[in-house]
């Protein structure tokens, strides 16, 4: 039997890029090449390529423009989620839609994570938008599967751990300050593009998440980030109350693997072991690129 074909929204960004690479019979575009807030534009794209599986990686994710670039992130994260799954819907293909921890208020009890049975209540524009684009989505594509993931880290796209080393380095006798009362599951993405191949071997529809397992703080993380790097640093913790910004972020963002645990597909791993791994990796090209 010939693999799916499996067709990537956001193919340069973290996920997409992995997922490109993981996927033989993957093919993809990134924005503007498909434009997901116009449903011709997904037409016409997607028509040339007649794609099996729909994977959904684009979103407007800077969480803070969010609060006032409303319309652009609204137009990106519901409407284009729903432009894609009634093409997917209209042409007998399957769909899985990326979202996020910030569906949820994060104001639940550290460390109880929450499940994807929990009703979402986002605390931040990011975070209705992208609930928006959820339940947009489901409503055009009856076997939808929506995939939330966290504090997602990989070899392509910007994300917190190049922020953290760019800044180590630039000035190692600087002390770095990062948030320490935070908690959440680093996520390598390329783990999760592995856990989204076999979402598409074997997932139903519905909602599942999908983060590194274990918890900490954006400091832990970018504390073990930094010495697993072996490069000179400084670094202290601080509150969130000391770090203000125009967003609000969930205090607790954990997430729990349980469906893909019910349904024996979880393939997702400690995200002390997803980190080493990654370190040993991309240690070298890492530096040479905040380097430049």
């Amino acid at each position: 039997m010939s693999e799916p074909g499996v067709f990537v929204v956001g193919s340069l960004g973290q996920l997409g890029s992995d997922l490109c690479a993981l996927l033989p019979s993957a093919a993809g575009a990134d924005l503007p090449d498909i434009d997901i807030t116009d449903p011709a534009s997904v037409a016409s794209v997607l028509a040339a390529a007649s794609p099996d599986i729909i994977v959904n990686c684009a979103a407007f994710t800077d969480v803070d423009a969010c609060e006032t670039e409303l319309d652009a992130a609204t137009r990106v994260n519901v409407d284009g989620p729903r432009n894609l799954a009634d093409y997917a819907e209209s042409h007998g293909a399957r769909m899985i839609h990326v979202s996020t921890d910030y569906v949820f208020d994060g104001q639940r009890d550290i460390p109880r994570p929450y499940l994807e049975s929990d009703e979402p209540a986002p605390s931040s524009a990011y975070g209705r938008t992208k609930l928006a684009g959820e339940r947009a989505a489901a409503a055009a594509h009856e076997a939808l599967i929506i995939v939330r993931t966290a504090w997602l880290y990989g070899r392509n796209g910007h994300n917190f751990l190049k922020t953290i080393l760019r800044a180590a380095t630039k000035d190692p006798s600087r002390a770095l300050t990062v948030i320490d009362d935070q908690h959440g599951c680093p996520t390598w993405s390329y783990r999760l593009a592995e856990q989204i191949n076999e979402l598409i071997r074997a997932g139903g529809p519905g909602i599942y998440h999908a983060t590194g397992e274990e918890s900490c703080t954006w400091y832990m993380l970018a504390k073990t980030f930094l010495e697993l790097m072996d490069v000179p640093h400084a670094i202290n913790p601080c509150t969130t109350e000391a770090y203000p910004l125009p967003a609000e972020r969930p205090a607790n963002s954990i997430l729990e693997n349980s469906r893909l645990k019910e349904d024996g597909i979880h393939t997702m791993r400690p995200w002390r072991e997803d980190l080493e791994e990654f370190v040993q990796r991309y240690r070298d090209e890492l530096i040479a690129e905040v380097d430049r």
